[in-house]
């Protein structure tokens, strides 16, 4: 039996893969990122979309406030059989070796938890606003360094909206808009600065969500230029934009150590002589 036949994709063509696209990632702009579409074999993904469960299908983790309006998943035992072995597999040995000759960042380490990761789902008129994500797993204690978003929409149309956006690090423009079609996966590296998400409202109609599986990988330790404080998600207003904020349990210390990076808040609490805190 040929052991490669195994794997959703064979080792060694993950490898090719990888060595095909790592020069245009490392060179990406606004931050080091690569799409890439039919990833998987189709029917692989299909058979996923079949268990994918509807918006009222499983005790979803809900989100609805002015910087987001989404669902995802909590817990790996709410995934149908077939997912959660596609999960494990972008978990596994095989796959984080792509993952490190694609993006050069050796180490990487799966998140068994799912911590935040797994299934995500945006209904009609949800969004997730620009931001930069959490940067340590609360759990294991490592270094947030990738994501990969895997989008599972068959023909999605243009008009539908829900682009990933991926701005610039002083939020003056949007470099890059990804539409989320079947089988389309986005890989990019997670900093303080690596602005992304889809900021505007799901536009589709009635009854079609937009759906994807969402990926993260660590390291225990990250390069010295990308060290700051633990923080987690940081949202940032577009130019024009204004968040409109949820007045239940609407904290406004939160929203501002959510919205202001760790590097100026250390700032600020020294001008002001307060003690040194933790975004």
């Amino acid at each position: 039996m040929d052991r490669s036949s195994t794997y959703t994709v064979a080792p060694d063509v993950l490898l090719e893969r990888a060595r095909a696209h790592r020069e245009r990632y490392a060179n990406a702009e606004p931050f080091p990122h690569v799409v890439i579409d039919d990833f998987f074999p189709p029917e692989v993904l299909d058979s996923i979309l079949e268990e994918f469960p509807n918006p009222d299908g499983i005790d979803w983790q809900k989100f609805d406030a002015g910087t987001e309006k989404k669902l995802a998943s909590k817990l790996e035992s709410q995934l149908g059989e077939r997912t959660r072995r596609f999960i494990w597999g972008l978990n596994s040995q095989v796959f984080l070796n792509y993952l490190e000759t694609l993006t050069g960042i050796e180490g990487l380490i799966p998140d068994p938890h799912l911590f935040g990761g797994g299934l995500h789902q945006i209904v009609p008129g949800g969004f997730l606003k620009v931001h930069a994500d959490f940067n340590r797993h609360e759990k294991l204690n490592l270094d947030r360094r990738l994501n990969l978003l895997l989008y599972l929409n068959r023909d999605w149309k243009e008009e539908y909206g829900g682009h990933l956006q991926l701005w610039t690090r002083d939020m003056g423009r949007c470099v890059v808009k990804v539409l989320p079609v079947f089988n389309r996966c986005v890989v990019f590296s997670t900093t303080d600065f690596s602005y992304h998400g889809h900021p505007d409202p799901l536009t589709c109609p009635p009854g079609r969500t937009r759906k994807s599986i969402a990926m993260y990988y660590y390291t225990n330790g990250r390069p010295a230029e990308e060290l700051s404080g633990e923080h987690s998600t940081l949202f940032r207003q577009r130019p024009g934009e204004i968040f409109v904020r949820k007045e239940k349990g609407f904290s406004a210390r939160q929203f501002v150590k959510d919205c202001i990076p760790p590097v100026l808040l250390k700032l600020s609490r020294k001008v002001r002589g307060a003690p040194s805190e933790q975004a």
